[in-house]
Order: structure tokens, then C-alpha cells, then sequence
């Protein structure tokens, strides 16, 4: 039971980081002289400071950049685009049944030139690419790799998957006048953030960023050195959602609705069940080929 306290570290860490994001932030907006928001800078410096805990870490560790799930150029290029391919294929089937159920509703207000498309995509793709640039090498890395040193690999892949789908929804919606800002003000943000977590109404969208934590510490545990498999699938996850918001609007009122949630208009029950099944199905041929190898 005490080595499970060893869990709780990953959380002081993050609190460590926003408490001086906090700090920072306060400082950050009164040397700028555009009206930006604290809380965005709250939020991009925290990721900022998460990131650079990650060389700290690997020396505290004594982790080496394979036990973080990196492999050599060659491997790891092959590995994004083996990663992507996968993502594709796991989530692309969702985004056809919104389509056929009338959830997703084709944006008419837009330009649907084929410039205009390629333009998205190449910008969506490169923004989804530096999303799983900071994120996975975080929790598939650094985290995954620390809490394995002391817990069971599951255990570790489970408590992974909880920070890294409860850091989605530790944000405020507060904004604070400039002229009315101090020291603290980042603070209180802070204080609403974590009461957020605490809502419910988050919990349909928490569920499903829980099973997408899961599904990438399997491909990550299961396959050595594989953080390029895990960085290429999770853009190609961004990618797509990124698209189908561009692309697309949800029809909140269509009478399937209640199978995606308020938070990107995909991810819900649908997503949920969708990687469940995926997940039980790899696992159930995993069991049976490791049985046969052994019988």
C-alpha cells in the first residue's frame, strides 16, 4: 500500500508547476501590453514547465531516452507514421457513424475550396503533431516510465491514463480584468480549476480521454521503445478531431447526441465504447497468443 503513495508525486509535481505558472503569469501579462487573457498564459506555461521537469526527472531516475520510449531516427520516423496509420484506422470509423447518425453536420458556412482545405490540413496536422509532442513524451514518457519503477505495469498505465484525462478539464473560465489582477489572482484560478475536475457533467468526456490514455500505456508498455507509435496515433487523433470541428458541426439536438459530449462534440459514450471493445479484443488475442506460446 505505501508504494501507491508513490502515485501522489506526479500530482505534486503539477501543482508545483501551476503554482508557478501562477506566479510567472502575473508578471508575464503586466509586461505586455495587449489584453491576454492570464489563465491562457497560466495554461501554456504550465506546459511549459511540465516539459522541462522531464530532464530533472530522467537524471533523478537515472532513465535512459530508450527506457522513455525513444528509438533511434530511423525507427522513431517509422514509427510516427506507423502511429498515425494506426490512429486513423482506430478512430476514423467514429467519425462515419456521426456522419450517418446526424450528428455531424456539414459546415456550409465555409469556403470548401481545395485551397482552403489544404490549407487546413497541413496547419490542423502540424498543430495536432506539437499537442502530442508535449503530451506524450509527459505521460507515455516520463510519468509512465517513473511510476513503473515502483508500481505494476497496469497500475501504472492506469494512473497514467487518470492525470493525463483530468489535466483536460484542470482549467478556468474566469477572466479577470487586467487593471484588476495581482499576485494571487492566478491562485484563485487556480482554486476554480480544480473544483471543475470535481464536475460532473465533465465525467462523459473524462471517460473517454481515460480509455485513450489506456489504449496508448498499452501501446506503450506492450511494444519496446514505442513513444513514436504513441506520438504518431495521438496526432492523428488530434488531427481528425481538429478536421471534424472544421469541417463539421455537431447537431446537438439530433436524438443520437447523447453519444458525444459538450467538451470537442466526439469524444462520449460512442468514443468510450468504441475503445473499449478495441482494447478488450487486443487484450483477449494478446492473452491467447502468449497461452499458446507457452502451451
Amino acid at each position: 500500500m505505501r508504494r501507491y503513495l508513490y502515485a501522489l508525486v506526479p500530482l505534486l509535481v503539477l501543482l508545483a508547476a501551476i503554482s508557478l505558472a501562477c506566479i510567472v503569469g502575473y508578471f508575464a501579462v503586466q509586461g505586455i501590453d495587449t489584453d491576454v487573457q492570464l489563465r491562457k498564459i497560466i495554461r501554456k506555461s504550465t506546459q511549459g514547465f511540465l516539459l522541462l521537469s522531464i530532464i530533472p526527472a530522467m537524471f533523478y531516475l537515472k532513465l535512459s531516452k530508450q527506457e522513455l520510449g525513444f528509438a533511434e531516427s530511423a525507427v522513431f520516423i517509422k514509427q510516427l507514421l506507423q502511429g498515425f496509420a494506426l490512429g486513423f484506422l482506430t478512430l476514423m470509423p467514429v467519425f462515419v457513424m456521426l456522419s450517418l447518425l446526424g450528428i455531424n453536420v456539414i459546415d456550409t458556412s465555409q469556403p470548401w475550396t481545395w485551397d482552403w482545405i489544404a490549407k487546413k490540413l497541413i496547419i490542423e496536422l502540424l498543430l495536432a503533431l506539437l499537442v502530442s509532442l508535449f503530451e506524450e513524451p509527459i505521460f507515455r514518457g516520463i510519468l509512465l516510465a517513473g511510476l513503473k519503477r515502483k508500481l505494476p505495469v497496469m497500475a501504472a498505465v492506469f494512473i497514467t491514463a487518470f492525470y493525463y484525462a483530468i489535466l483536460h478539464f484542470l482549467d478556468s473560465k474566469t477572466q479577470i480584468p487586467k487593471q484588476n489582477l495581482d499576485v494571487f489572482s492566478g491562485f484563485q484560478l487556480l482554486g476554480e480549476a480544480l473544483i471543475n475536475v470535481l464536475n460532473p457533467d465533465i465525467l462523459s468526456a473524462f471517460s473517454s480521454l481515460f480509455l485513450v490514455g489506456i489504449f496508448l500505456g498499452l501501446l506503450r508498455t506492450h511494444v519496446p521503445a514505442s513513444l513514436g507509435l504513441c506520438i504518431g496515433c495521438h496526432t492523428c487523433w488530434v488531427w481528425q478531431i481538429k478536421m471534424n470541428k472544421t469541417l463539421f458541426n455537431t447537431d446537438y439536438h439530433s436524438a443520437y447526441a447523447y453519444l458525444v459530449s459538450s467538451y470537442d462534440g466526439v469524444i462520449g459514450p460512442l468514443v468510450t465504447v468504441w475503445l473499449s471493445v478495441a482494447i478488450a479484443v487486443y487484450m483477449s488475442y494478446r492473452w491467447i497468443s502468449l497461452a499458446a506460446a507457452k502451451g
